[in-house]
């Protein structure tokens, strides 16, 4: 039974993400989804346990994924929820240098490896930072998340 952990801080979760968790549910046994609160990225829009929320009602269609809410390490989760593999999204070349960069360090620190997932290309351009954006500036972005994440992003920003 090969276990995977997708990691990140899905602030908000978008339909680029569920198209990767789809993915790994479709080829791996077991799916792990990681959030956390990462300090690098700024405040966040919505707290660990809306982004919980969240994740659980996106995945709930899928039998062999499961959400969980963590602080540290990402290979500390790794190694906790025994997962084979940490997966990662590629959006572009550019999100390539830089997830090579953390795939070698966790690797030299954990042993755990990394594997690497392109999104379709009609997916390459989302990110939650700019959804966050797009979103509080008043802009449309129904067609890049999904529908909970969509009405609680109302909820949360009314125009």
């Amino acid at each position: 039974m090969t276990c995977v952990l997708y990691p990140g801080s899905f602030d908000p979760i978008h339909n680029g993400h569920v198209e990767m968790v789809e993915t790994a549910a479709s080829l791996f046994d077991h799916v792990v989804v990681g959030t956390l609160m990462n300090p690098s990225k700024g405040g966040g829009l919505f707290s660990l346990e809306e982004r919980m929320s969240l994740l659980d009602e996106c995945f709930e269609h899928l039998p062999n994924v499961r959400t969980t809410m963590f602080d540290g390490l990402v290979v500390t989760l790794a190694q906790e929820e025994r997962a084979d593999f940490i997966i990662k999204g590629l959006r572009a070349v550019s999100d390539f240098e830089s997830e090579l960069q953390m795939a070698q360090t966790n690797l030299a620190i954990s042993g755990v490896h990394t594997l690497f997932l392109p999104t379709a290309s009609r997916r390459s351009f989302l990110a939650s930072g700019l959804i966050r954006e797009v979103a509080r500036l008043g802009g449309n972005v129904e067609d890049m998340v999904p529908e909970p994440v969509y009405r609680r992003l109302k909820e949360k920003l009314p125009s």
